[in-house]
């Protein structure tokens, strides 16, 4: 017999975290990962229009690494799967092609091809979803600095990208 789908255990408003605890699904925390849920399913629309192969391979890499983002924001009390090592892999991606455009003299306005559109579309979910995390931290809850650090380069990661598909 296959497996279903549904469980039926979120039908009164409670989900369970990774860890085994059971939480509101208004909760920050569940809000913060639903947002990077919602970041991850951008990012893979972006990844079906861009052209440049580097792009497509390090969006396929960051959507596999906000699985394990997701699976820190959704565990209480354990190490972080996201460390500062995949923050300093963000930063080298983004200053390898920083090098390569040219300097800006303008503000950007999205909307001159669907590749770089999209990819500014993720910018905007993940810097909802770092707002969102911030407010699980001033709520006084538990977040690995790491995974603060990651989103908030993230958003940098992709304005370059975006940056990168409309000049190179």
């Amino acid at each position: 017999m296959p497996s279903a789908v549904y469980t039926k255990t979120g039908d009164k408003g409670q989900t369970s975290l990774y860890t085994g605890e059971r939480v509101s699904k208004a909760s920050l925390r569940v809000e913060t990962y639903g947002t990077i849920d919602e970041l991850q399913a951008v990012l893979g629309l972006a990844r079906t229009e861009v052209h440049l192969d580097e792009v497509r391979e390090i969006i396929y890499n960051v959507e596999r690494n906000l699985w394990l983002l997701m699976s820190d924001i959704a565990s209480l009390g354990k190490e972080p799967s996201i460390t500062e090592e995949n923050v300093v892999e963000l930063e080298k991606i983004i200053d390898s092609f920083d090098e390569r455009l040219e300097p800006l003299t303008k503000f950007i306005i999205p909307g001159d091809d669907k590749q770089s559109a999209y990819l500014h579309m993720a910018r905007t979910v993940v810097r909802r979803a770092e707002r969102a995390l911030w407010r699980v931290v001033e709520a006084g809850e538990e977040v690995h600095d790491s995974n603060m650090r990651y989103l908030n380069r993230l958003s940098d990661l992709c304005y370059i990208l975006a940056r990168a598909e409309s000049e190179l």
